[in-house]
């Protein structure tokens, strides 16, 4: 694997560490900000809005430049938000913020998938994809729990600071070890994409993807509350336990990727499946710690496993559309990541206590097992097709020999 693959999946582990590492922070930031817990997990949701917008925007906007330009840009811009975040002086300009992250975050994603793609050879490009997404992964079990840490012994704004810095190393990197320029030959089109985009087990695979990734992230969101308020766990242990839901990812990654090539619908419906009953036992017994510690690892797996399925599973479906597929299916997982914590709050704004979030999850899951199996049955030769009719001719000419008979 070129180490340029490597570098990328950096710029997505330090920009990916700042789209989850909200869930440690929401506590002292709703305090700092003076809103509720609720209102600072709109800043989640924020960032979520940002993503379904930037993907496809900067996706088609950055198509003509050069790859490790886009990359260097989009970072300089990331690099630059954070820097406004962590002086934002109230809600509001942090509000804004989030979105511009978001924003170019997404854009990067739909780079660096095509960047990756374009440097391995095509045996290897499902491999190159993995890494790039092993990043993000490496975000929830590293990069999260040292945001926690750091907001818990200085502020949220130090964990601000901490992801820009990184970011800049990443950045740095890119410059010194991924290619500049383009393959020869090579004319990305915008209305080439689109065409490629027209099939409609393509947009249910997207679906699916909200659903999954909603599912996960709604319940992840207010787990640090839900384990100080609900289940009793010191505040000191919320990091830990948010790294061991980031191991049950990185576990579900890896068991994702042997099975996601062979079984693709296969992987969905058993880590949705097993997202929707772990949520529910999260509801019904978030106020035994024990039982909560293992259903955060078990949530993870669960939620993490089905990724590469989802990651792949689309460019297999539209191979003509390498980059606006890359970046739909970004768009995708942030639908879910917007639409999720915004039901979460309500829930809890409604009185039901934030064990209700997990009820949540485990509703989106058992939709995204719905569409799961109308994916299987529609991959069915002849599904959802009328039958061909006989041609006149045939038919006359089988009539005539019955009659002859």
């Amino acid at each position: 694997m070129p180490p340029a693959v490597y570098i990328v999946a950096l710029g997505i582990f330090t920009q990916g560490t700042s789209e989850f590492m909200l869930s440690g922070l929401l506590p002292g930031m709703a305090d700092d900000l003076g809103v509720s817990i609720p209102d600072a997990g709109l800043l989640i949701s924020a960032f979520a809005i940002g993503m379904v917008v930037g993907a496809p925007l900067l996706a088609v906007a950055t198509l003509g430049w050069p790859r490790r330009t886009a990359l260097v840009w989009l970072q300089a811009a990331f690099v630059a938000a954070h820097v406004v975040g962590a002086l934002a002086p109230g809600y509001t300009v942090l509000f804004i913020t989030r979105i511009v992250s978001a924003l170019v975050y997404a854009g990067y994603w739909g780079v660096a998938v095509a960047t990756v793609v374009a440097l391995v050879p095509a045996a290897a490009k499902a491999r190159a994809v993995a890494v790039v997404g092993a990043g993000l992964t490496l975000a929830t079990v590293v990069g999260v729990p040292a945001g926690t840490v750091l907001s818990q012994h200085s502020s949220w704004r130090a964990a601000f600071w901490a992801v820009a810095a990184a970011t800049v190393v990443s950045l740095v990197c890119t410059l010194l070890v991924v290619p500049g320029g383009r393959d020869e030959g090579e004319r990305p089109s915008v209305r080439a994409e689109l065409r490629g985009m027209a099939r409609p087990q393509l947009w249910l695979s997207y679906a699916i993807t909200a659903f999954a990734f909603g599912a996960v992230i709604v319940t992840f969101s207010y787990l640090a509350a839900l384990l100080t308020e609900v289940s009793g766990v010191s505040a000191g242990w919320v990091p830990v336990l948010l790294a061991l839901f980031g191991v049950g990812g990185m576990a579900g990654i890896l068991i994702g990727g042997r099975t996601a090539g062979a079984r693709p619908l296969g992987t969905l419906g058993a880590g949705l499946g097993g997202l929707a009953l772990f949520s529910a036992l999260l509801a019904l017994t978030a106020q035994v710690t024990a039982v909560v510690i293992a259903l955060v690892f078990l949530l993870g797996l669960a939620g993490y496993v089905t990724n590469p399925a989802l990651q792949s599973r689309v460019f297999t479906l539209a191979p003509g559309a390498p980059t606006l597929v890359g970046a739909a299916n970004t768009a995708a997982f942030n639908v879910g990541n917007t639409v999720a914590p915004l039901l979460g709050g309500m829930a809890i704004d409604a009185g039901f206590g934030y064990a209700s979030v997990a009820w949540v999850g485990a509703a989106l899951a058992a939709a995204g097992v719905a569409g799961v199996l109308w994916a299987a049955y529609l991959q069915r030769p002849g599904a959802g097709r009328a039958p061909t009719p006989e041609p006149r001719a045939a038919v006359i000419a089988r009539e005539t020999a019955k009659a002859e008979a």
